[in-house]
């Protein structure tokens, strides 16, 4: 036996509402049609911009809209800022006032975990995240970065040509025409010229990345050598923002090997402190340690997604 409610849709006597009632229950976007939504008294009311989805009396949508408070209330802010920052919204002063909406809502959170101001280690927990990340991390003075960029390029330039320019750790054949000719190492545009002022001639060409080099060009190459933005001592993450010295997202996705030039100044604490200090308006590449996975069978292979091996020198 049947009832049948207002909208004309049946339902069990029992009380299971019929599939025409339970679409009314749905709660569309502004201006965007429910399938096979019920016509009359059985539609949601207006434009569906119903927040709570609580059905009324005889089935039309009723509740809080936009404009009331609570979550509502946050994302209207959150969407004022959109439209500033896209230039949607008109009016003098929109952005400040945007801004102005978002800086008072509450945080009751947590912000910070780490306080370099009350005596916190941040550049030595840097280290210490990194290395956990399977990262290489060095140590060195603020005036032993030449040596130590020069030091690790020898090295994985000679260690390139023992396996036959093969990446380090794959097997596969080997390639003795690579093996002959000296290790090649991409430097992006802006990478501080001193940095690189002890690496023996003979021993690896440096590389510039114009015109841009194609991806198997990119993949030819022994490893590139780039500076960063910041980097979080909570995460051990290294943050590119692709500026001068970093170059574009490619060159540090495609070759095996990174080898990173973090200053001591440039640890930030936390998420927030890094972000604080990054401009939102630059593409952001976030690293935590060597292109890493684990999705078969949870054996942990690395080099999948990025370089094989992330070497970090912090200087000072």
């Amino acid at each position: 036996m049947t009832a049948q409610n207002g909208a004309g849709a049946s339902r069990p006597a029992g009380g299971r509402v019929g599939a025409a009632a339970e679409m009314a229950r749905v709660v569309p976007l502004p201006g965007v049609p429910v399938p096979g939504a019920p016509a009359g008294n059985g539609a949601p009311a207006g434009n569906g911009a119903a927040a709570n989805g609580v059905m009324a009396g005889n089935g039309v949508m009723a509740g809080n809209n936009a404009a009331g408070g609570g979550p509502e209330g946050a994302r209207e802010r959150i969407l004022a800022r959109i439209r500033a920052a896209t230039g949607t919204a008109g009016g003098p002063g929109a952005a400040a006032r945007a801004d102005a909406g978002y800086g008072a809502l509450p945080r009751p959170y947590l912000r910070a975990h780490h306080d370099p101001s009350g005596g916190d280690d941040i550049v030595a927990l840097f280290a210490e995240r990194a290395a956990d990340y399977r990262a290489i991390v060095e140590c060195v003075d603020a005036d032993g970065v030449a040596a130590a960029v020069a030091r690790v390029l020898v090295q994985r330039a000679h260690a390139a040509g023992a396996a036959g320019a093969r990446p380090l750790g794959l097997a596969g054949p080997s390639h003795p025409e690579r093996a002959a000719r000296p290790a090649r190492f991409v430097v992006p545009d802006g990478l501080p010229g001193e940095w690189l002022a002890d690496v023996p001639a003979g021993a690896a060409t440096l590389a510039r990345d114009y015109p841009p080099l194609s991806a198997a060009q990119l993949d030819e190459l022994d490893g590139v050598v780039t500076g960063c933005a910041v980097a979080i001592a909570e995460t051990g993450t290294i943050v590119l923002d692709h500026g001068p010295g970093q170059g574009r997202r490619a060159l540090t996705l495609v070759p095996d090997f990174h080898l990173v030039v973090v200053r001591a100044e440039q640890v930030m604490a936390d998420l927030a402190d890094a972000f604080a200090a990054l401009d939102p308006a630059r593409p952001h590449t976030l690293i935590s340690g060597p292109s890493a996975t684990s999705d078969i069978e949870l054996i942990r292979v690395e080099g999948v997604h990025g370089p094989r091996t992330l070497h970090v020198v912090l200087a000072g």
